[in-house]
């Protein structure tokens, strides 16, 4: 099979031919028809990633369908259109995964490939309103942004959200799950034209933190927040305490900008906040993901799509964060 692998820190994504992989007891082989790339995939190339292992095929996300199933395994499974969880042995307590949990795309081999095989229960039902290269920009970023958002942050109708970084694709996903939800979303960019798009999407508003007022406007403009779920950490954190409503939350899945350096404990324990961290999801995040994705129609922004043979030029977008949406590599 034609398959994109990447073999060594810093080197090119370069196609190869490669054996078909064969599904073991409990196991399905998927015919990928998309993948999506995530910044998870970016530094394992840039070789930034813990436990690194080369030469891998990256890719956490992907959609198609079930071409070839293992020992004990329903065999009218084949011809299903499915999407896959990339978060793999979370284990049976919703609350945190166990130690020997792991992501699709390293250290096993992933999706930017013809085929991939998996764990049976890893599988789930494609949308049916979504396009194959719409659902495989779904997993990864869909389950990491429900969680934040639903699980950890709790949101309800009417609540007012921040999301710090509105471009990368789990704001996307928190954005467009909290607006389905009935909640108010507004946000931080460092781009004023993704304020605008994010706007056109059914956002309330947004400033550019790169604003010395960032956080006056965003006071000027909505107040307090009831939950704020932030991508950032670093020096800025602080001043999320400012803006986070009395008895509100805080949920963190980011530190894109560095160690949180300095807070004030008094502000956090006098106004009763909830600071919460959170990563990838359990599987009944995932059900529940998929369930909200089907009952409001969710669309995936998707930014660009790239042929199979192209990895390296579409990951290569992701060098100065200019995409909006997710990044699709088409397989079929």
């Amino acid at each position: 099979m034609k398959a994109i692998q990447c073999n060594g820190a810093g080197q090119a994504l370069e196609m190869k031919e490669v054996e078909i992989p064969q599904p073991g007891e409990g196991e399905v082989r998927v015919k990928l028809m998309a993948a999506a790339i995530n910044h998870r995939d970016w530094l394992i190339q840039k070789g930034q990633y813990i436990n690194l292992r080369y030469p891998i095929i990256p890719g956490s996300d992907g959609a198609g369908r079930i071409e070839a199933v293992g020992e004990n395994v329903d065999s009218n499974m084949i011809g299903q259109e499915v999407v896959i969880n990339p978060a793999l042995n979370w284990g049976d307590n919703d609350r945190v995964a166990v130690r020997d949990f792991k992501i699709l795309g390293l250290p096993d081999d992933g999706c930017f490939a013809e085929y991939v095989v998996v764990p049976a229960s890893a599988v789930y039902p494609k949308p049916a309103h979504l396009t194959f290269e719409e659902a495989a920009a779904l997993p990864l970023s869909g389950v990491t942004a429900y969680r934040a958002l639903v699980t950890r942050g709790q949101v309800e109708k009417g609540q007012k959200v921040l999301i710090t970084g509105i471009g990368g694709a789990v704001a996307q996903f928190i954005s467009q799950f909290a607006l389905a939800i009935g909640a108010e979303v507004y946000f931080t960019s460092g781009s004023d034209d993704k304020i605008e798009k994010a706007i056109a999407q059914g956002a309330k508003g947004g400033v550019n933190y790169k604003k010395d007022n960032w956080v006056q406007e965003l006071q000027e403009m909505a107040g307090s927040f009831d939950l704020i779920i932030d991508t950032a950490a670093g020096k800025g954190f602080e001043q999320l305490i400012d803006l986070v409503k009395s008895g509100g939350k805080i949920v963190v899945f980011g530190a894109t900008a560095g160690p949180i350096t300095q807070l004030i404990p008094q502000k956090i324990y006098l106004k009763q906040l909830d600071i919460l961290g959170t990563t990838m999801g359990s599987p009944r995040d995932f059900e529940n993901m998929l369930k909200l994705v089907n009952d409001k129609e969710v669309r995936p922004v998707t930014d660009s799509v790239f042929p199979l043979h192209e990895a390296e030029n579409a990951i290569r977008m992701m060098d100065n964060a200019s995409q909006f949406g997710k990044i699709v590599l088409k397989i079929k």
